[in-house]
Formats: C-alpha cells, sequence, structure tokens
C-alpha cells in the first residue's frame, strides 16, 4: 500500500500538472494505474515509483504518472443528446450565420480516444451537401499523448464500435481489418489531433464556433474549472456554442457563458440573444 506522504506527492503532482484532484479514498485507483507504471520503469512498487519522482530530472516518469491517472472514458456518440443538438440546432444556425465566410471551427477538447472527434466528423458528413465549399477545421486535443496516438489510427476493437455507433456508421465509414475496426481515411483527415492540457493557455488556438468539452470539468476543483471556462470562453466565437458533460454547469463558475434554453449541456457567450441560439 502507498505511504501517506507518497500519496500526497501525487494529489500534489496531478493537481498542479493536470488539474486532477484526487481525493483520500482512491487509494485503489492509484494501485491498480501505476503499478503497470513502476513496472514499465523497472521498479518494484509505487512507492519507489513516487521516490523517482522526487528527482529533478525525472520528467518522463511524472508525465508518464499523470497520464495514468487520468480517466479517459469515452465512446461514439456518448450521451447521444450533444449530437442531436449538434445536428438539429448548431448547424443549422451557424451553416446561416457562416454563409458569407463559408468556415465553420470546432475543438473537441479532451478528446481521449477520438471517439467524439470522429462522431462529429461523421455528421458532419451527413450534410456535405449544404457545406459544400466550406472549409471545416476539427481540432482534437488531449492531455495524454497515449490517448492521441491511439485516436490517430482510428482503430477500434469490436466492443468499441458497439459502444454507441450506429450501424449505418460502421458500414459506411468502417472497414474490418483482422479483429480491429478501421476509420476510412477521408473521416480521420477531417480531424487533427494534437496534445494541449487543459491547465495550459488558449490562445494560440484561435477561435472557434464551437467547443465540446465534456466530462473533464468534474474532475476540477472550482477555482481550476472557472479557469478552464473562461479561457475558453476567450477563444469562442461571440456567437458560438460551448458543449459540457450532462452533470457540468457554468453556474456559479463563469458569468461569461450561459446555459442555452431548453437545450441542457449546451451553453453560449452571455452577450448572444436568446432567440439565435434556439434557431432549428
Amino acid at each position: 500500500m502507498i505511504s501517506s506522504s507518497n500519496y500526497a506527492l501525487l494529489c500534489k503532482l496531478l493537481r498542479e500538472r493536470s488539474g486532477l484532484v484526487l481525493s483520500g479514498d482512491k487509494k485503489y485507483l492509484v494501485e491498480s494505474r501505476l503499478v503497470p507504471v513502476a513496472r514499465r520503469h523497472g521498479l518494484g512498487n509505487i512507492d519507489d515509483l513516487c521516490r523517482a519522482a522526487r528527482n529533478p530530472g525525472a520528467d518522463a516518469i511524472r508525465v508518464d504518472i499523470c497520464e495514468a491517472m487520468v480517466t479517459n472514458e469515452t465512446f461514439f456518440f456518448r450521451d447521444r443528446q450533444p449530437f442531436q443538438q449538434f445536428k438539429s440546432h448548431m448547424l443549422p444556425y451557424l451553416i446561416k450565420a457562416r454563409s458569407n465566410r463559408r468556415s465553420l471551427r470546432i475543438w473537441s477538447a479532451a478528446a481521449s480516444t477520438g471517439q467524439e472527434p470522429y462522431s462529429i466528423a461523421m455528421l458532419l458528413k451527413d450534410v456535405a451537401d449544404k457545406m459544400q465549399g466550406w472549409r471545416i477545421e476539427l481540432l482534437a486535443t488531449d492531455f495524454s499523448t497515449e490517448v492521441l496516438a491511439k485516436a490517430r489510427t482510428g482503430a477500434y476493437t469490436q466492443f468499441e464500435v458497439q459502444r454507441g455507433l450506429p450501424i449505418n456508421y460502421l458500414i459506411k465509414y468502417f472497414k474490418q481489418v483482422g479483429d480491429m475496426w478501421q476509420l476510412n481515411a477521408g473521416v480521420r483527415s477531417m480531424v487533427a489531433f494534437r496534445p494541449l492540457n487543459l491547465l495550459s493557455d488558449f490562445g494560440g488556438l484561435g477561435s472557434f464556433d464551437i467547443v465540446f468539452c465534456r466530462n473533464v470539468l468534474i474532475y476540477f476543483d472550482q477555482i481550476t474549472k472557472t479557469s478552464v471556462l473562461n479561457r475558453i470562453a476567450d477563444v469562442m466565437a461571440p456567437d458560438g456554442f460551448l458543449v459540457l458533460g450532462a452533470s457540468e454547469t457554468t453556474i456559479g463558475l463563469s458569468d461569461r457563458l450561459k446555459t442555452v434554453e431548453g437545450l441542457r449541456g449546451l451553453h453560449t457567450p452571455a452577450a448572444v440573444p436568446q432567440a439565435l441560439t434556439a434557431t432549428a
């Protein structure tokens, strides 16, 4: 069992590096996730791993610890509702509002192994006839370089494609390669993956019409949630949309974003009239 001093070290490291708040009852999670990391570095146990992580030149170990502890749960069209809102509310409004410039920028933050941005890309394929000649940029970022490497391959197990992926999309956009399902190059090429820590500055990303940042704020403390939300607001178009997870909110955290009435989980900059966001 990990010592109290080393557990405190891990809590501090994770909070500072990833924003993850580790409560005192998560030692079982530390054991399950960090034992393989210790073995990978030739160390006997988690206490040895923590001692190694204290060394000034052990940044690779500290990175591995943080990546192992971050939750990467995801699946295609997760929770359904955000994707229905994307198709029935966000896209129709933005196709009309951006008709002059004919461009659209979407950011999938905390994209994990890619199912969320690829789900968005497939929905964009559905309306390709309405967006001919448009410049569409779909950026997907994540804290973990390991999950991004998997995401770039677009290769998924039978279990992964059975979780949320409609059969018509499986038939249309995937082919079976051995015991894996490979997403076709046309959909993969729509998504640009890059590493990004949500604690860092977003200024270099440019402006986005839609930001998906789902099921990640729940792991942060209130100060970090507020910081992330305000920095997201900084890179949103004035009439852009922010999609949060079902249990996440901006209420009490940021006065720069407000919930779209009647569309749970959907938020928009406070300056945008409600009528604009309800276009279906």
